[in-house]
């Protein structure tokens, strides 16, 4: 049997990069997937078709998470067409780095607004229908740079070492009910948010990684298959490192 087989997940922020990798990684386990990303292009539309092609339903929805109107019509339009949310992974993410004596307050305000209140609205607007179900699983996308902060990402760091927090408060909150919440800590992952680096940045950063090379997306996303399955069942209020020990 297949490690996620008959779940229903919700992936924010899945038509590319780690998203898209969880998204695959859950779809290849027997989960039905279903993502959100600002709009539906056809990079989203090939998503779709991809995960469709290991036998489970997706379905691709354009949505806001730093809005929590459009939050709570998510969860609520999910539920309707897939029947019911058994893991919430709060992936969406954006960076607007500069030291702060240049940052700007836009720039904080919207790396907070994206990174850490969209996953309160996630989160608020889910809740009440995983405390019914009496079960769930919800992850959320933390960094390592929110364990030991960044010169340049204060603010992403901010966001990230806020979901932690959030992560082990509301862990407290729903376990009773069944619910785990758990925290992903990635590294340096090969996404379209490192191709900006040079090639000698790569190389000084992959000099700090003890097992010497960077990551990939699918790093990242076989972590998430074992806390969306029963693998981890007694695991809850953790944060789980992805960065080749970068932060030991």
């Amino acid at each position: 049997m297949k490690l996620l087989e008959n779940k229903k997940a919700l992936i924010t922020g899945a038509a590319r990069g780690i998203g898209k990798a969880i998204a695959i990684a859950y779809a290849q386990n027997g989960a039905d997937v279903a993502f959100t990303d600002l709009k539906i292009d056809e990079q989203a539309e090939a998503t779709v078709k991809e995960l469709e092609t290991y036998g489970v339903k997706a379905k691709a929805y354009a949505s806001d998470a730093s809005s929590f109107e459009a939050s709570t019509k998510i969860i609520a339009d999910v539920i309707k067409d897939f029947g019911s949310i058994d893991i919430l992974i709060n992936n969406a993410g954006i960076t607007r780095d500069n030291l702060l004596m240049r940052m700007t307050e836009a720039d904080w305000d919207l790396i907070i607004k994206v990174n850490l209140k969209s996953v309160f609205n996630m989160t608020k607007a889910i809740h009440r229908y995983m405390l019914k179900q009496r079960s769930g699983s919800i992850i959320n996308m933390s960094s390592v740079v929110g364990l030991s902060g960044n010169a340049g990402q204060s603010n992403y760091s901010a966001s990230k070492a806020g979901l932690i927090g959030f992560t082990k408060s509301t862990a407290k909150e729903f376990g009773s009910r069944g619910i785990r919440c758990n925290a992903i800590a990635p590294g340096y992952i090969e996404t379209a948010m490192t191709e900006k680096l040079t090639d000698e940045q790569r190389q000084e950063w992959v000099k700090t990684i003890p097992l010497r090379r960077s990551g990939k997306p699918e790093d990242v996303a076989d972590i998430c298959v074992f806390l969306g399955s029963e693998l981890s069942s007694y695991v809850t209020g953790q944060v789980i490192s992805v960065d080749g020990g970068m932060h030991i």
